[in-house]
């Protein structure tokens, strides 16, 4: 008997993504369904699932750009991509970026399932079960292995570029990081942004840290970072 297994299932294709949706849930899989790079990171973030499968070719940010994203994160689930781009090129791009395993399209349905199967096996201990430290700040606690930031034992809710800027403050505690820094981390590979973009990222963030203990500092010229408050 095959136990439940958590998939996300990143993939733009409407038609791709019910076929696969209905196929693996047939087959004893919890299929999370997200079409947009974007959000991807959120969701991923939020449902700590066993094993994701990623397309590529996505709206938003493109497949690699999620992973690389992810990866910086601290997400660490084992990720399977799945691509029409599937030249030798591709596949180390993918494999150096941070995936696990590549299946080009198109492809076998039971090779499928024993290759995400195999890489859910392969997922990290949790943080708790490895005993590994979580990052605390505050009152703000980061998981690495999820990836999530919680605040009174429930996950803080932020948008994947609220959630990149407050793990790259997070990142260096008691340090600033310049806006540059942050328009990196935030807005990769975005060059229709302007650098004033992550102003708003951490105006919407400092009020989302209200009575969390926490507050996002202003350094003129050097740029921001998280102080404790002593209250």
């Amino acid at each position: 008997m095959t136990t439940t297994l958590k998939l996300l299932l990143i993939e733009d294709d409407s038609s791709m993504q019910t076929a696969l949706q209905r196929a693996l849930s047939r087959r004893g899989m919890e299929v999370l369904p997200c079409t947009d790079g974007r959000q991807a990171l959120a969701q991923w973030s939020a449902a700590q699932p066993d094993v994701v499968v990623l397309d590529l070719s996505l709206p938003g940010l493109d497949g690699l750009q999620v992973l690389e994203q992810a990866r910086q994160l601290g997400l660490s689930t084992p990720v399977l991509i799945l691509t029409a781009r599937g030249t030798v090129g591709d596949r180390i791009v993918g494999l150096n970026t941070g995936a696990d395993d590549y299946l080009p399209k198109p492809f076998d349905l039971d090779e499928l399932e024993a290759r995400l199967r195999a890489l859910s096996r392969r997922r990290p201990a949790s943080s708790t079960e490895s005993g590994a430290s979580p990052t605390m700040v505050g009152h703000l606690r980061y998981e690495k292995e999820s990836g999530a930031i919680y605040h009174q034992g429930l996950v803080l809710d932020l948008t994947p570029r609220e959630l990149a800027l407050l793990l790259a403050l997070i990142a260096k505690p008691g340090q600033a990081v310049s806006k540059e820094r942050l328009f990196e981390l935030v807005f990769p590979g975005e060059t229709d942004v302007q650098y004033e973009a992550v102003e708003v990222v951490v105006y919407r963030l400092r009020k989302k840290l209200v009575d969390t203990g926490v507050s996002l500092i202003t350094l003129r010229g050097l740029g921001y970072l998280l102080k404790v408050d002593t209250k």
